[in-house]
């Protein structure tokens, strides 16, 4: 076991092993932020998608409002002026969309790259020595923070939606109790906070944003929970007595198994999310 810790039978020094996890280190690095970047642009371009559809549709209404001349009683200057900063603007974002475009092949050609460059240095590694578990094991941690950004995002989203339902509900009822029915801005109003109340309930009840970001969050804090017993030789690494604890090689192997296995329950349960999702879809329809 000593031998395949230092030299082992890869015949690597300590020193290359070293090196060579080093050059893996970076290599994932630089994916992680090549992901990151096209993670960004990807955003970035379904904004200007949005945008250029709401600046368009706002176009066609004033452009409609001024062939039928419902702005009469209204300066020139208020028709046209609206229609051109529209037109403008909606020109902008289809350039911006168009030069995103151009970025978002680049950034998924240097993504590309970068995961073909990790993919080479893990090749490199000895999978006869613990090196190949040790680095697993410290990738877990990326995954810790993966889960648990997941696990935010989910529960900003939620918090959103509920935060919406919650205050759009409170304001429908204040306003219906105000409104005697005379006042058509705010039986509009009504009408428009009542869609947003039951598409934000919608949307949280399919997607169910909480659940989803509770599983995550449990996956990490069990990775986690493993990652330091393995470390420390805790609970079930720590071995059968105090006179034959478990080696290290025994010891990664067992954290590997652990945590192939969280990661199979948590592909199973956002399945199973999504299956509830569409069997309730399918009912509906």
């Amino acid at each position: 076991m000593t031998a395949g810790m230092d030299g082992g039978p890869s015949g690597l020094s300590e020193s290359a092993e070293r090196e060579l996890q080093r050059q893996y280190r970076d290599a994932a690095k630089n994916y992680d932020g090549a992901t990151s970047e096209l993670r960004g642009v990807k955003t970035w371009q379904r904004l200007y998608v949005l945008g250029e559809l709401g600046a368009l549709g706002l176009a066609g209404l004033f452009g409609y409002t001024v062939v039928v001349g419902l702005w009469r009683d209204q300066p020139v200057i208020t028709r046209y002026v609206g229609l051109v900063i529209l037109l403008g603007l909606a020109t902008l974002l289809g350039r911006l969309w168009l030069k995103g475009r151009k970025e978002l092949v680049a950034k998924n050609a240097a993504m590309r790259a970068a995961l073909s460059e990790r993919q080479t240095a893990a090749a490199k590694l000895p999978l006869d020595s613990p090196s190949g578990l040790r680095i697993y094991r410290e990738a877990s941690l990326d995954l810790i923070e993966q889960y648990r950004q997941g696990a935010a995002r989910n529960r900003r989203v939620h918090n959103l939606f509920q935060v919406v339902i919650i205050t759009g509900s409170i304001v429908t009822s204040t306003l219906v109790a105000m409104n005697e029915g005379s006042n058509s801005a705010l039986s509009l109003a009504t009408s428009a906070l009542s869609a947003l109340v039951g598409v934000s309930a919608g949307i949280t009840g399919y997607f169910k944003f909480r659940e989803r970001g509770y599983n995550l969050q449990s996956t990490a804090d069990d990775i986690e929970k493993h990652y330091n017993a393995s470390q420390f030789m805790l609970d079930d690494y720590a071995g059968p007595d105090a006179a034959h604890p478990l080696t290290e090689p025994e010891r990664l192997r067992k954290f590997a198994r652990f945590v192939e296995r969280l990661k199979e329950e948590q592909r199973k349960r956002e399945l199973q999310l999504e299956q509830q999702s569409s069997g309730r879809e399918e009912r509906s329809a």
